[in-house]
Formats: C-alpha cells, sequence, structure tokens
C-alpha cells in the first residue's frame, strides 16, 4: 500500500456498536473531535461493527444520534467495517503472495503455557484456512513510539515481535488488521483515543510498516476508571449520557481533560459549548496520567 501524502490534519473517532455512549465514550469523541478542529482538520466517524456477535441492535444508529446531540458532527460519510471486506481480504492476500503470513491452530491455553506469548509454533507446520486463525510473520516489531499526550512510550519488546492474528479462527477480521487498513484508506494522519490502546500501537506501526504505509501521530488519553478500578466500557455496563440534556456531560468531560471550563458553559447552548472549546483546545492540558478515577 502506498505512503500517506502530506495532507492536513484527518482525526477519526470509532465506535464499536456493543453498546451506547458512556462517559468515557464521550471523553474519547470530544478529545478527537476538538482537536481536529482546533487545527482546522477534518473529522471522520468509523463504526467498528466486525464483531457481530458482542453487537448490540440498534446501537450504530445510537451511537450517530448521540454524537449528533453532543454537537459532534462528522464531515464525510460515515465508514462502516462490515462493509470493507473486500479491503481486509486484498491486504490478507497480499500479505499472503509476499510470504508474510500462516495459519495457526494454537489457542489461548495453549499460548499461556509457552509463557503467554507465542513462539511461531504453527510457522511451518502449512495448516490450511480451516478453522484455524492467520497470523502475520512480524518481522519489524517496532516496540517503542512517541505519545503525544503521554510522551515516550516503551513496550514489552516479546509483545512487540509477537506474530498477532489478522484473521480469526471464526473468519473475523481482528482488530489491528482492520484498524489498519481502515486508518490506510482514510488517510488519517491522526488518532486521539484511551490508554487502553497504547500497548497494541506498536503492533499497529509495525503493520504500517509492513504495509508501506505512512502511520498517524498518536494520543493517549487517561481512561475513565471507577473506584474499583474497573474502566467504563459497554461491556461493564456503564450508564448511557443523556442525549436529552448534553450541556453538563460536555462541560465535565472538558474539564476531565484539563480544559478548565467556566462552569457558566453549562448553561450554553451545545453549539456554543463547541466553540468555546475548539477556540480553547490545548493536548497540553491533559494529565499524562494513563487512569482517572471519577464517582
Amino acid at each position: 500500500m502506498n505512503k500517506r501524502p502530506p495532507s492536513l490534519y484527518r482525526g477519526r473517532f470509532a465506535p464499536s456498536p456493543s453498546g451506547l455512549l458512556h462517559f468515557g465514550s464521550l471523553v474519547t469523541a470530544l478529545a478527537s473531535y476538538l482537536d481536529a478542529k482546533h487545527n482546522n482538520g477534518t473529522w471522520l466517524v468509523r463504526i467498528e461493527d466486525i464483531d457481530p456477535p458482542r453487537e448490540l441492535a440498534g446501537a450504530s444508529d445510537e451511537i450517530l444520534s448521540t454524537l449528533d446531540s453532543y454537537g459532534l458532527h462528522w464531515d464525510e460519510e460515515v465508514l462502516y467495517q462490515s462493509k470493507q471486506t473486500h479491503r481486509y481480504n486484498e491486504v490478507l492476500n497480499n500479505l499472503l503472495q509476499a510470504q508474510l503470513t500462516y495459519h495457526c491452530q494454537c489457542t489461548r491455553a495453549q499460548i499461556k503455557l509457552m509463557g503467554g506469548t507465542y513462539n511461531r509454533h504453527c510457522e511451518t507446520l502449512e495448516l490450511s484456512t480451516q478453522n484455524n486463525a492467520t497470523r502475520i510473520k512480524n518481522t519489524v516489531g517496532i516496540n517503542s513510539y512517541i505519545d503525544l499526550i503521554q510522551g515516550q512510550i516503551n513496550c514489552d519488546k516479546a509483545f512487540s515481535k509477537e506474530d498477532f492474528i489478522l484473521l480469526r479462527k471464526d473468519g473475523l477480521f481482528a482488530y489491528q488488521l482492520a484498524v489498519v487498513v481502515d486508518d490506510i484508506n482514510q488517510n488519517i494522519s491522526h488518532v486521539v483515543r484511551g490508554c487502553d490502546l497504547i500497548e497494541p500501537t506498536v503492533r499497529q506501526l509495525s503493520l504500517f510498516k509492513m504495509l508501506n504505509a505512512a502511520a498517524p501521530s498518536y494520543s493517549h488519553i487517561p481512561l475513565a476508571v471507577t473506584p474499583e478500578g474497573y474502566k467504563l466500557s459497554k461491556q461493564n455496563k456503564a450508564p448511557a449520557i443523556d442525549n436529552n440534556k448534553p450541556q453538563p456531560a460536555l462541560v465535565s468531560a472538558l474539564n476531565y481533560l484539563g480544559q478548565q471550563a467556566p462552569a457558566e458553559l453549562a448553561t450554553y447552548p451545545v453549539e456554543d459549548i463547541i466553540l468555546w472549546a475548539i477556540q480553547h483546545w490545548s493536548l497540553d492540558k491533559i494529565t499524562k496520567k494513563q487512569q482517572i478515577v471519577i464517582n
């Protein structure tokens, strides 16, 4: 795949339709939107709907409706990963032709017995595609990068060099493949997302390089966690944000992001809150903590 030519800022928010947007989702969406708009950029929305067993019926439409209610309007047509199968298969076929993938039958339990890191057990077995995962021969193994919020990131070298999965045993495309192919396809220049993806970023960077494509810049914001230490997530049944009264949540999200929003903003129309936030946005104000406890 070709390298990305010089371009203006292009950011994106990529929720999965496994549930409705909660406060943690709002923080991520707002940060990515404001960083794009403050830099006169384009902001895209991508629906990561490639894992049907985990998806909630109607969630995609609800997510888009919520973003609209919160004044977070996307600039181009929404991309649905479920409609990108041809792109993912094309990349998989190209990697296969280049002898950069192989099929693997190992289970998670077996990998745990290997010490938790896959040891390329199946690389020379010449297994078929049937009921087997497809792994990439990770010839790059990038293990560090500069995060625009968190600074220098150094990841475990064994994790960074591991041959990770591109296509699951059940025939579903793996996140690492889909996210990289989509970022290339949409010409994404900047990614603002949660700190839960700090470590997997090195795998994405390795795949970008193996595909001869320019990688975006990354900014990872702190995760919102409960006092018990649980990440706010759809899987943990975090409550959905209120579409009917978005102002308080918007102001709370701005303060979570260190933007020091004046209290009276909560009485303003949504459009005015967003305009204030774009004008006053600063990535430097976001804490370098990887988690923030909220009540």
